[in-house]
Formats: structure tokens, C-alpha cells, sequence
């Protein structure tokens, strides 16, 4: 039986210590915090006025476009979150043809062998890497993708703050809450948004994958970024778990070469469109914030930056943990502990497992 090296040793045993970052934790559930105490904010100001008719003009109509645009944000933004489950079919294809292309476009396996290859790694092909020591697999690895993705998904969700809720700040300054956004103009914000970070959030973990020698275009692989990228993007305690355990069934499922007779691209792709979609509204709904005037742009810049950067993470540590099972199996009685504070709203989740099954493929529960 094969024994880890010291390196891989340690690895294995920061593996066991996972939690992600605290930062990354946090932010997931700020936006909707935010939009549901601008709402607060709006409600209570338009009570003062109710309540104090005599008071100047002048501080009158400044509170009552405060009053009003912060109602009308708050309508707004849970307008946005209603209305998600109802995308449009052209919104959902904009997400499906994301995540099938532009995650996976220019990722090359040859450049990964190419790599090894110049420091003298004995890697002919992309499944070679798997042989190699996780020290060796380390050396090559680039670190651009711990920042790289990040800043992009930050940049997206700083823009769709500004798009969202610069309007809305200049309208309060100038002529009252009449024309703030709809919440039709919100949602198609978010949604354009949304289908950005999931095609860099399958693009990251695809790299990460070819990292470690897995090649991210065969159909089981798909099917295992869609699980990492739900477990980076899980929350909750309970979200956490369970997506943890979609990671480690799959993950046992391809160490030990089960047979996946049923699987094919249609049902990958039918995996993916209700991925797709629930990905869509559980981001839209954290990030209810962009929609607040200023703050909205730096909570979407923050949320979608720490989103990515979770999803950064957890796919290291998944594909570091399967690389390391797969050449020693007897890590397998070493469970994983993942511990996430819970939210005070519990969020819907997401299990790949339980849509393979529905969708025709292997039972793996």
C-alpha cells in the first residue's frame, strides 16, 4: 500500500481543517441584509413624516425622497427576487451557453503537460499528473486564479451595483423616486450579472481541475465542478453539509471507478440548466444590496468577489482531497470537517446528486 509523502501528509491534514474563509463567509449573506434594512430605513422615515407635518419644508421634501426612494428600493429589490424563479427563456440560455462555453473556452491540457514537462516531470498525458507527488503538482500550479477570478466577479458586481443603483442615487438628488429602476430593470441587472460569475465560477474550477489531471470536458467531470462550485457558494451550516457530501459521494464514485453506463450529455445537460438556475436566484437574492444607492456598488464588488473566492478555495481543497484519495485510498476513514456559522435566514440548496438521479443517471445517494 502506497504511503503519503511528508508534503502530502500535511496536506491531507489542512485538508481536514477546512473552513474557508471567514470573509468570504460573511458576505454571502450581506446583500440581502442591506436591501432589508434600506427597506427598514425608508419605512421609518416615511412614519416621522406622518408624524411631524409641520416640519420645514425644506428638511420635508429631502426626507420624503429618502422615504420614497428607500420604498421603492426595498419593493424594488424583493420585485427582483420574486420574479427570478420566472426568467425569462432568453435569460436562461444567456446562463446555459455560459457555462458551456466560455467556462471551459482556452483551458488546455497540453499546456498543464507542456509544464510539468519543463521541470523534468515524467507526464506524457493529463492523467500522468495524477502519479505525480502533490509537492511536484504544487510547483507547477499558478497562483493567478486565487485573485485572478475574484477581481473579475468583483468588477461584474461593482457594475451591476452602479447600473442597479446609480440611477436611483441621482433621482433621489434630483427629482424625487419617480424613475428609480423597476424591478424588471433590476432583475435583468442581476441576471446578466449571475450568468458572469457562474461562467468565471465553472471556468475556475475546470483550471483548478486540469491542475490536478482531470479533464474537465468529460461528462462525469462536469457533473464534479457543478458540485464544487455549489459547495463554494453554500452558506449555511446545513447547505454546507450537504453539498459537501454531494463533493465526497462523487468523489468516492470516480476513486473507485464506478460505472456510469447511464451517464451521458443530455442528462449533464440537464444537470446543468437547473444549476444554472438555482445559482442564479441564490446570488441575486444575496446580493439584494446592489440595489441600494453607493453601498450597492461596494456590496456587489464585495459579495462577488468573496463568492468566487470561496469557490477558489473550495476547489483546491476538493481536488487536492480526491488526488490524495485516489492514490491512497486509506485516507477514506479520514472524514473532512467542515464548520460554517449559521444565517439567521435558512437558504434553499442545491444537490447535484439528487439531479443526476432525477435526470436518469446513476442513484450515487
Amino acid at each position: 500500500m502506497a504511503i503519503p509523502s511528508e508534503y502530502e501528509r500535511a496536506a491531507w491534514d489542512d485538508i481536514q481543517r477546512f473552513q474557508g474563509r471567514p470573509l468570504s463567509r460573511v458576505m454571502r449573506a450581506a446583500g440581502e441584509q442591506v436591501a432589508n434594512g434600506a427597506a427598514g430605513i425608508g419605512k421609518r422615515a416615511g412614519q416621522y413624516l406622518e408624524n411631524h407635518s409641520r416640519a420645514q419644508a425644506t428638511v420635508a421634501r429631502g426626507q420624503a425622497i429618502a422615504a420614497k426612494g428607500a420604498q421603492k428600493l426595498g419593493a424594488g429589490a424583493r420585485g427582483a427576487g420574486e420574479a427570478l424563479p420566472g426568467w425569462s427563456a432568453n435569460a436562461l440560455r444567456s446562463v446555459r451557453q455560459t457555462v458551456g462555453r466560455v467556462s471551459r473556452a482556452g483551458l488546455s491540457s497540453q499546456r498543464v503537460v507542456k509544464l510539468h514537462r519543463k521541470r523534468g516531470h515524467e507526464v506524457e498525458v493529463l492523467s500522468d499528473v495524477r502519479r505525480l507527488d502533490l509537492q511536484q503538482v504544487d510547483a507547477v500550479r499558478g497562483r493567478g486564479a486565487s485573485w485572478y477570478y475574484p477581481a473579475m466577479a468583483g468588477l461584474s458586481g461593482a457594475g451591476a451595483g452602479l447600473v442597479i443603483s446609480g440611477g436611483e442615487l441621482a433621482t433621489a438628488v434630483s427629482a424625487g423616486a419617480a424613475a428609480a429602476p423597476s424591478g424588471g430593470a433590476i432583475a435583468g441587472a442581476f441576471i446578466a450579472d449571475a450568468a458572469f460569475v457562474l461562467g468565471l465560477a465553472s471556468r475556475c474550477v475546470g483550471q483548478v481541475s486540469l491542475t490536478y489531471g482531470y479533464d474537465p470536458e468529460e461528462p462525469a467531470e462536469k457533473l464534479f465542478v457543478m458540485s464544487v462550485v455549489n459547495f463554494g457558494t453554500a452558506s449555511t451550516a446545513a447547505t454546507k453539509t450537504a453539498a459537501m457530501s454531494d463533493v465526497s459521494r462523487l468523489t468516492q464514485a470516480l476513486v473507485r471507478g464506478k460505472t456510469w453506463e447511464k451517464l451521458n450529455e443530455s442528462i449533464v445537460s440537464q444537470v446543468a440548466v437547473r444549476f444554472a438556475d438555482a445559482f442564479g436566484v441564490n446570488l441575486t437574492k444575496k446580493g439584494l444590496g446592489k440595489a441600494v444607492p453607493a453601498v450597492g456598488i461596494v456590496v456587489g464588488g464585495a459579495l462577488n468577489w468573496t463568492t468566487l473566492e470561496g469557490i477558489v478555495d473550495a476547489a483546491d481543497m476538493a481536488y487536492r482531497r480526491r488526488f490524495l484519495l485516489e492514490k491512497y485510498p486509506q485516507l477514506d476513514s479520514e472524514e473532512v470537517v467542515v464548520e460554517v456559522e449559521d444565517l439567521e435566514e435558512p437558504e434553499e440548496g442545491f444537490s447535484v446528486i439528487a439531479e443526476i438521479t432525477d435526470a436518469g443517471g446513476p442513484d450515487l445517494r
